[in-house]
């Protein structure tokens, strides 16, 4: 990568802060691909949430192993929709190009950790989707979803928490099939 690339792509990191400049920035980092990462990761640390939360949106559809502890530690950030932004990448399959997954075992203490204790409804109630990919194959995942579908303040959450906790409707779609036996 030369010394140019990089610079631009500097550049249409920091034009993700600009409202009128945003929405072409950000297509065109995503056409530049996987050549854009690292810049989009170093602008996880820009100083303003609205750069940060676009360079997660960006992760989502440039997702590479490379960048999963940098998208991670946004689960921490002051800001909610940066959070909103990393809780979706590491919770969608849809925009994925590819098979990059987070590790589960990294993520699903963070994710129960957000479903239960983040104080933004809308972080929590993405979190419930997060939490919900580990339903079937983690008990503490169920636990924390069947706590958020009783107990949690928002009416938002209780119910996206239903969906994935035992019995819910999208537990049911989800569950693995039984095995069917060979015939003879």
């Amino acid at each position: 990568m030369s010394a140019t690339t990089g610079t631009r792509e500097e550049a249409l990191v920091h034009a993700l802060g600009s409202e009128p400049r945003r929405p072409a920035a950000f297509r065109e980092l995503l056409r530049c691909g996987p050549a854009a990462v690292p810049a989009i990761r170093r602008g996880l640390a820009h100083p303003e949430a609205l750069v940060r939360e676009q360079c997660c949106k960006l992760l989502d559809h440039l997702l590479v192993a490379e960048a999963l502890d940098d998208l991670i530690a946004m689960l921490d950030d002051p800001s909610p929709q940066v959070r909103v932004a990393a809780v979706h990448a590491l919770a969608c399959d849809r925009c994925k190009s590819d098979s990059c997954r987070p590790d589960q075992a990294v993520v699903l203490p963070r994710g129960i950790r957000l479903l239960g204790q983040d104080p933004d409804p809308h972080v929590r109630n993405f979190a419930a989707e997060l939490v919900g990919l580990s339903v079937h194959t983690h008990q503490e995942a169920a636990d924390a979803l069947v706590r958020a579908r009783d107990h949690d303040p928002s009416p938002a959450v209780r119910k996206k928490a239903g969906w994935y906790a035992p019995g819910g409707p999208i537990h049911r779609r989800t569950a693995p099939r039984p095995a069917r036996r060979a015939s003879r």
